[in-house]
C-alpha cells in the first residue's frame, strides 16, 4: 500500500496538471482570436472570449476527472496519457463549439473553439514531454549509485529504462549501445545510442559506467559469451534480463535483473514456439504432472499454468517440493486442495485414487530417480521407481482413459550403458507399448542435461568453488549436451502438441560442451585464480560423449525444426510385471537385458521376446517370482 505522503503527492501532481490544462484554454482562445482577426485583438470580443475559454477549461477538468487523465496516475508523456488527453480535449472542443453555435447573437467567433482546441492539445503535450525530458536530463547519479550502459535499443530496453527510473534500484542508465547502424545517435527515453558492442571500452570510459545491462530478450549463448568477455576486459559487471513475454508472463521489472550466469553462457538459445498449437492442447484441459516438486516437473507446471488449463494437479512424494512449486505458480501454497497430490508413483493404490479424483486428460510424467552414480550403486531403486513407477503411472493413465501421456526421458536412454539410461530406455519402450495397445496418445520426450537443475554440474562446481576448490572432473575430454530448464520445458510442450502415438521425440540440444571448458568458465567468472581442476576418471556407466540417438535409430523430421521423431520398439508391460528382482544384482541384470537391444512382439504373442534379446526374467528371478507368487 502506498504511504499517505505518496498518495498526497500523486493527487497534488494530478491536480496541478488539471489546472495547467484548464489555464491553457484562455491562452489558446486569445491566440485563436488573434489569428482570426489578422493578429489583432478586438476589445469588444476580448472578455466574452476569456469567459467562454474559462468555462471550457472547467469543462476540460470535469471531463478529465470523469474519463481520464486527471483521475488516473499515468506515466508522464505515455501513450495512455496522450490518448486520454486527446479524447478529453476533443470532447471539450465539440461541446464548446456547440455552445458558441447556439448563442444568439454570437458574442464569440465560431472559429475560436476550432482553433483553440488543437492548440490546447499541442501545448498540453509539449508541457508534458518537456517535463519528462527535463527529469531525464537533470538526474545526476549520486556517487554510490552504479552507472549503467544498456545493450539494445528496442522495446525491451524501453521497458527496462522506465522501470529503472520508476524504482530506486541503485542503478542509473547513462547510455545505450546497439549494433544496428540505423540506430546511430538514436534516442530512447531520453538516452542516446553512443555506439555498438565494439565501442564498449570507449563508451564505458567516457561515461564511467561500471555495469552493462543486456536488454536483448533472446540473446544467444554465443552473444552473451562475447559480451561477457568484452565486459570483463574493461572491468564491468554484466546483468541480464529475462524475455519480456516470459512465455505469456508479465513485463520485465527491474528487480528481475540478475548477474549473468554460466547457464546463460552455455545454454541460452532462441526457441520459437507455436503457441496456438500448445494452447489448443492444454487450454481448458485437466492436467497432471508427476514429479512436480523437481526441477523439470516444477518448471513444466509453471509453463502449463500459463495456458490456463481447467485444472493443474501437482503430484510428488516430496511435500517441500510441492509447497515450493505451488508457491511459485499461484503466490500461495495452502496445500489443502485437490490440485496437490502427495503420493509415491511406486504406490499403485495411491495413484489410482489420485487419477480417479482428478480425472486428468493429459499427464506429464517427470517423476524419476536421475543421479547416475547413485543408481549404479542402487539399481534396484532404479527398477522400482523408474521402471515399475512408470508402469504404474501408465496403467493408471490407461485405466482412467487419459488422452495424452508424455514420458520425460533422457539422452542416456540412447544406446544405454548406465543403470539410469537402461531404466529410462525401458520407460520409452513401455510408453510405446501402451501407444500400440491403448487409446489415446502415448509419447516420450528425450533431451540431455538441463542447466540449473538440482544436482547438475553447475551446482556441483559452484559448491566446490565456494569451498575453495578443487573442482573434480571425471575426464578432460568428457562432453555433454546442455539446455536451460525453461527452454527444455517449452520444447516438451511443443513436442506434446505435435507428437504421434508411440513416438520418442528428441529435442535438439545444439552442440555438446566440454565439461572442462565449463569448469574453466566458472572459475573465471568467480574471479578466483587459485582453484585447481582435478581429474578423477570416468565412473562406471558414464560415457565420454552422450548421444541423442541410438546407433539403430533413424530420426525423421517433425513440424518443428528443433524436434526429431524416432521409433521405440514397444515392450509389453507383462514382461516387466513378471520380473521380480530381489537384489541389486538381479535388478542390474534385468535393466541390462531390457534396456538394450530390441523387442519385436511375435504374431499372436504381444510382447514376446525375440532371439536378439532375452526379455523374460533371469533364471534366478524365475524361482523368486514363483516363490513370491
Amino acid at each position: 500500500m502506498m504511504p499517505a505522503s505518496g498518495r498526497n503527492r500523486r493527487l497534488l501532481t494530478q491536480w496541478l496538471w488539471a489546472v495547467l490544462d484548464a489555464a491553457l484554454w484562455p491562452v489558446s482562445a486569445l491566440a485563436g482570436l488573434w489569428l482570426r482577426f489578422d493578429f489583432t485583438l478586438p476589445p469588444s470580443l476580448l472578455w466574452p472570449t476569456l469567459w467562454a475559454a474559462a468555462l471550457a477549461g472547467m469543462g476540460q477538468v470535469a471531463f478529465g476527472l470523469w474519463l481520464g487523465p486527471y483521475a488516473v496516475s499515468h506515466w508522464r508523456g505515455s501513450y495512455e496519457e496522450a490518448l486520454e488527453l486527446a479524447r478529453v480535449t476533443l470532447i471539450t472542443t465539440v461541446v464548446a463549439l456547440g455552445v458558441v453555435l447556439t448563442l444568439t447573437p454570437p458574442n464569440v467567433p465560431r472559429t475560436i473553439p476550432v482553433l483553440a482546441g488543437p492548440l490546447v492539445l499541442t501545448l498540453s503535450f509539449g508541457c508534458r514531454f518537456a517535463v519528462r525530458a527535463w527529469r531525464y536530463r537533470s538526474r545526476t547519479p549520486e556517487p554510490h549509485v552504479r552507472r549503467a550502459l544498456v545493450l539494445g535499443a528496442g522495446d525491451s530496453a524501453r521497458h527496462l529504462l522506465r522501470s529503472l527510473r520508476a524504482h530506486d534500484a541503485g542503478l542509473v542508465p547513462v547510455g545505450l549501445l546497439d549494433d544496428d547502424p540505423r540506430k546511430s545517435r538514436f534516442r530512447l527515453e531520453g538516452l542516446r545510442v553512443l555506439g555498438c558492442r565494439d565501442d564498449l571500452a570507449r563508451v564505458a570510459a567516457a561515461t564511467t559506467a561500471t555495469t552493462l545491462v543486456v536488454a536483448i530478450p533472446h540473446a544467444s549463448a554465443d552473444l552473451l559469451r562475447e559480451v561477457n568477455e568484452a565486459a570483463l576486459r574493461v572491468g564491468m559487471e554484466v546483468l541480464v534480463m529475462p524475455p519480456v513475454e516470459s512465455l505469456l508472463g508479465p513485463a520485465t521489472h527491474v528487480t528481475e535483473l540478475r548477474r549473468v550466469s554460466p547457464a546463460d553462457l552455455l545454454g541460452r538459445r532462441p526457441v520459437a514456439l507455436d503457441l496456438r498449437s500448445i494452447a489448443d492442447t492444454l487450454r481448458g484441459k485437466r492436467v497432471l504432472v508427476t514429479g512436480a516438486g523437481g526441477s523439470i516437473g516444477s518448471e513444466l507446471a509453471r509453463q502449463i499454468a500459463a495456458f490456463r488449463p481447467e485444472m493443474l494437479c501437482l503430484l510428488d512424494r516430496d511435500e517441500s517440493g510441492l509447497h515450493a512449486t505451488q508457491l511459485s505458480i499461484g503466490g500461495a501454497a495452502l496445500l489443502d486442495s485437490e490440485d496437490t497430490a502427495l503420493a509415491d508413483i511406486r504406490d499403485t493404490a495411491a495413484l489410482d485414487q489420485v487419477f480417479a479424483t482428478i480425472k486428468p486428460e493429459i499427464v506429464f510424467h517427470a517423476a524419476a530417480l536421475k543421479h547416475l552414480p547413485l543408481l549404479e550403486t542402487h539399481p534396484l531403486e532404479a527398477w522400482k521407481t523408474n521402471v515399475l513407477g512408470t508402469a504404474n503411472v501408465l496403467e493408471a493413465a490407461a485405466a482412467h482413459q487419459v488422452a495424452v501421456f508424455v514420458n520425460i526421458s533422457t539422452d542416456k536412454a540412447a544406446d544405454p550403458i548406465s543403470i539410469l539410461g537402461q531404466s529410462k530406455r525401458i520407460t520409452e519402450r513401455l510408453t510405446a507399448g501402451f501407444g500400440d495397445t491403448h487409446p489415446g496418445k502415448y509419447i516420450s520426450v528425450r533431451f540431455g542435461n538441463v542447466l540449473g537443475s538440482r544436482g547438475s554440474v553447475l551446482h556441483s562446481f559452484s559448491a566446490q568453488i565456494a569451498r575453495g576448490g578443487p573442482i573434480t572432473l571425471t575426464h578432460p575430454d568428457v562432453e555433454r549436451y546442455f539446455m536451460l530448464i525453461p527452454e527444455a520445458c517449452q520444447l516438451v510442450l511443443q513436442a506434446t502438441a505435435l507428437g504421434q502415438d508411440g513416438d520418442v521425440l528428441v529435442l535438439d540440444m545444439g552442440e555438446p560442451k566440454r565439461i572442462a571448458d565449463v569448469a574453466k568458465l566458472m572459475i573465471e567468472m568467480s574471479g578466483r585464480q587459485d582453484i585447481d581442476i582435478v581429474v578423477t576418471g570416468l565412473r562406471h556407466g558414464e560415457k565420454l560423449t552422450e548421444e541423442l540417438f541410438g546407433a539403430d535409430e533413424v530420426g525423421s523430421p517433425t513440424d518443428h525444426p528443433l524436434v526429431t521423431r524416432v521409433a521405440a520398439p514397444p515392450v509389453d508391460i507383462t514382461v516387466v510385471r513378471t520380473a521380480i528382482p530381489l537384489t541389486h544384482i538381479e535388478a542390474a541384470e534385468l535393466l541390462s537385458s531390457h534396456g538394450t537391444g530390441s523387442v519385436t512382439p511375435q504374431p499372436g504373442d504381444a510382447g514376446a521376446p525375440t532371439s536378439t534379446e532375452q526379455c523374460a526374467p533371469a533364471p534366478s528371478l524365475q524361482s523368486a517370482a514363483h516363490t513370491v507368487a
